[in-house]
């Protein structure tokens, strides 16, 4: 099957729909799989936590007993798991994606993993007749449940266009970066800002609550300039509450710096900030935050500064 004769995903009826199935229902991809089910599209999912599954029921889908089970019959089947050894485990072996997809499918990792793993799994796939695009998302949780997450894809333009719809599903920011990998070396990049951005967020909070200033009205006012971004925006309560209940963990950001620093020094690109705050996550996470928000690295900048945390 090409990608000229998939079913529709603007169609109007839910059985001309593409049947989507969706391996991975952790904090991102539950409430992206409840959307395409709101959106009208048959998902059928799979994960390892039966919890999961039963919501996933509940929102109108289908739980599946397996990986086999789950895309067997689908004519989409999108991954959203933690890293790369997760992507292999799911989609190689004889209770893989590959071995149990259709000829024709399409395969949309939307994990966070390195570049080199996209691209032999588009390889490995291709020898199946399955297609794959590398799709990693950013906008964390609210962003999955608000369905506004920008979305960075990698592979060929025939098979992003019969994606579109169900990325229009998604977020509100859908960009073809380039070959297979492209989407994933820009979520790199992604997460390097990311994290740059929330180091300095936090430096600053600290260096304002300890000069006694009103912390609220700071954050507002630096909103509202030149140092606005939508990290501060989106992590301003985390940093004022000292909420860090995860939308996205520490543990996962320092996978994800891991992946930007060795991926910059295969290319030779220097990332002295990056390194440094890649050091900071890794710190976090070996004091036991590992689980918390990455907002969180406000304690670290907490214990640096002699602040009980």
């Amino acid at each position: 099957m090409t990608s000229s004769n998939l079913p529709d995903p603007a169609a109007t009826t839910e059985a001309a729909r593409p049947r989507i199935a969706w391996i991975g229902l952790g904090i991102m991809g539950s409430p992206m799989s409840e959307n395409l089910v709101k959106a009208g599209y048959p998902v059928t999912g799979y994960t390892l936590e039966p919890e999961k599954l039963e919501r996933l029921a509940a929102a109108g889908g289908t739980p599946a007993g397996s990986i086999a089970e789950a895309v067997s019959e689908a004519d989409v089947i999108i991954t959203m798991v933690p890293a790369s050894p997760q992507v292999e485990a799911v989609a190689y072996g004889p209770d893989g994606i590959l071995e149990n997809a259709r000829s024709g499918a399409l395969l949309i990792d939307m994990s966070s993993i390195t570049p080199g793993t996209s691209i032999d799994l588009a390889a490995a796939a291709r020898e199946k007749g399955v297609r794959v695009l590398d799709a990693p998302v950013s906008g964390g949780e609210a962003g999955a449940i608000e369905a506004v997450l920008s979305i960075m894809v990698g592979g060929e333009q025939a098979d992003f266009d019969a994606a579109r719809p169900i990325f229009d599903v998604l977020g509100a920011t859908v960009v073809l970066c380039g070959p297979h990998g492209a989407g994933q070396t820009v979520k790199a990049a992604n997460q390097l800002i990311v994290a740059v951005n929330i180091e300095a967020c936090a430096e600053a909070v600290v260096f304002l609550e300890k000069s006694g200033v009103d912390l609220g009205a700071a954050l507002d006012v630096l909103g509202g300039g030149l140092a606005g971004s939508t990290v501060l925006a989106r992590k301003r309560d985390n940093f004022l509450n000292r909420d860090f209940t995860p939308g996205f963990r520490i543990d996962l950001h320092h996978k994800d710096m891991g992946i930007v620093t060795d991926a910059a020094r295969r290319v030779g690109a220097a990332l002295p900030a990056g390194a440094l705050v890649a050091q900071l996550v890794a710190s976090l996470r070996a004091q036991g935050d590992g689980g918390l928000d990455h907002s969180a690295l406000l304690r670290a900048v907490e214990r640096l500064s002699g602040n009980q945390v």
